[in-house]
């Protein structure tokens, strides 16, 4: 069964920085363009970022653009997420999906907030 498993989140003042990641399993992970989304209290699903499989294409969205960088360790089957910078508007549930197949994982909850 193909799973993913998000972790990283939390409560950070704005201005600070996280580091989400995402355990993937039940495929093979180096075959895959994967990509994060998030989804704000009271706001709809929002593509954040996408990776291509071997980090030589990387997209953003414009209002994370310069402050978050997505990367992968294909040995590791894992999906990172860094952001730094961080505002109270990027306060929401953040999940990673594997491209195509439309897989998600359970989501990891960013709260940015003084």
């Amino acid at each position: 069964q193909v799973q993913l498993v998000e972790s990283g989140g939390g409560l950070v003042q704005p201005g600070g920085s996280l580091r989400l990641s995402c355990a993937a399993s039940g495929f093979t992970f180096s075959n895959y363009w994967m990509y994060w989304s998030r989804q704000a209290p009271g706001k709809g699903l929002e593509w954040v970022s996408q990776i291509n499989t071997d980090d030589s294409i990387t997209r953003y969205i414009d209002s994370v653009r310069g402050r978050f960088t997505v990367s992968r360790d294909n040995a590791k089957n894992t999906l990172y997420l860094q952001m730094n910078s961080l505002k109270s508007e990027d306060t929401a549930v953040y999940y990673c999906v594997q491209d195509r197949h439309e897989n998600w994982g359970q989501g990891t909850q960013v709260t940015v907030s003084s």
